[in-house]
């Protein structure tokens, strides 16, 4: 859909539709999602023989910020296993047609649930112009568009990255001010047990004790 005021004429309005088509021209998932404790989720996509794909996870919050992963191809082979990763990145090229399984875990955790990112990209990205692979020359509007294209990749890249960074450190700060707060409040206790006690031993140094005396007669 292109803004209001502007058409499929003239130069910007080719370069907003091939930008458009562009951006829907590959498959992929991303997704955040709450893993709780001693719990799995399994996630399915179909792919086709030959394609390549990449998986990328990061675990946003949540105990050490460590999670397992497992990619399995149709016939159940694993193609991808890791054990309390924080983040990684893997590319494979598809084997076969068929139905593509990757699961998170957070089973190893007993009272801990975790935030988990992942994107997983299918396909590669096709190329702007069907001339881009010939030997000719791009003319000074396909070689913007392509220019266009590629930074506007890379900002994606980097606002995705600093997102997920954001994120944890917010996530960080909360539980640090969190323990912050009950240790506060815990000296706040432990100040006032003290200070009655001091009360209560001062007062028995200054209170009158009745002595009785007794008369031996003769």
């Amino acid at each position: 859909m292109l803004p209001r005021g502007c058409g499929a004429e003239g130069p910007w309005g080719r370069l907003a539709l091939l930008l458009l088509a562009l951006a829907c021209a590959t498959r992929a998932s991303e997704i955040t999602f709450e893993l709780p404790d001693n719990a799995k989720q399994c996630f399915y996509e179909e792919i086709v023989q030959g394609t390549k794909c990449t998986l990328e996870f990061q675990v946003i919050t949540g105990g050490h910020y460590d999670v397992d992963c497992r990619l399995e191809d149709p016939d159940g082979t694993v193609l991808y296993k890791e054990m309390k990763k924080q983040y990684d990145s893997f590319t494979f090229t598809a084997s076969r047609n068929g139905t593509y399984k990757f699961c998170f875990s957070n089973e190893f955790s007993t009272f801990t649930h975790k935030t988990v990112y992942f994107d997983f990209q299918v396909g590669e990205d096709p190329p702007l112009f069907p001339s881009e692979n010939r030997v000719t020359a791009l003319t000074q509007m396909e070689s913007a568009c392509v220019s266009i294209h590629e930074a506007l990749k890379s900002v994606i890249d980097y606002q995705t990255h600093f997102r997920l960074r954001e994120a944890q450190g917010r996530s960080r700060a909360e539980d640090l001010n969190t323990r912050v707060a009950y240790w506060s409040i815990g000296e706040a206790i432990i100040l006032l047990v003290v200070s009655i006690g001091q009360v209560f031993l001062l007062k028995s140094f200054f209170s009158d004790k009745r002595t009785t005396t007794t008369r031996v007669g003769s």
